[in-house]
């Protein structure tokens, strides 16, 4: 169904109220800390205590469990997609869009840990896998070339970040556009500290300990 005949059927039969459920439905679920929760079920301690504090696949990574990482990235990317799905199936296309941003901003301002969460890599992937997938493939394969080729997560990171709505507009060509340069431009700030270390040569390598 083509995005906008999704909000004019929503403006005709005056369903608007369900956009902020759909919005918060997807925080609500973007909000579980899965990084927090698996490296403190394995007895791990506290993940914003290791590394960089970050509570993503990738400090969980600097644990040295692998599969705890990967479990992590999984979960939050499931987390996106699954927020996406849910609203769709129930309220549309159009909310479900808003119920992946939700999913993003409560992975990265999770109001159980005073706002202070994860990047949004993997959540926003979970996002991009439900509602364009074919962006979402371009991000991986962008995500895997480099970091393949630099070692470099943040890097990886980044570039796909940048690559994710541009594939988006081409492929899906919808106001979703705009919602993944919104939520690209949230994990770049986010990025601001690798940014900078990238410019000075300090950013550390996949798996290094920090």
């Amino acid at each position: 169904m083509n995005p906008m005949s999704s909000y004019m059927m929503l403006m005709i039969a005056g369903l608007w109220h369900w956009l902020p459920i759909a919005f918060g439905l997807g925080y609500l679920l973007g909000s579980i800390p899965f990084g927090l929760i698996l490296t403190r079920a394995a007895g791990l301690g506290d993940i914003r205590q290791i590394g960089s504090g970050n509570i993503g696949a990738t400090n969980v990574l600097r644990t040295g469990h692998r599969g705890i990482a990967a479990g992590t990235f999984l979960l939050d990317a499931a987390k996106g997609a699954a927020a996406v799905l849910i609203a769709d199936h129930y309220f549309g296309q159009a909310p479900a869009m808003l119920a992946g941003l939700g999913a993003f901003l409560g992975h990265v301002f999770p109001v159980w840990l005073k706002f202070s969460g994860g990047k949004g890599v993997s959540t926003y992937l979970g996002v991009l896998l439900a509602i364009a997938w074919q962006a979402a493939v371009v991000f991986a394969v962008v995500w895997l070339a480099v970091a393949g080729l630099t070692r470099i997560s943040s890097f990886a990171a980044i570039v796909a970040t940048v690559a994710a709505p541009i594939a988006v507009y081409t492929w899906v060509h919808t106001e979703f556009a705009a919602i993944a340069a919104l939520m690209s431009l949230i994990i770049l700030i986010k990025h601001h500290g690798n940014i900078r270390r990238l410019l000075a040569g300090e950013e550390p390598k996949i798996g290094a300990k920090v």
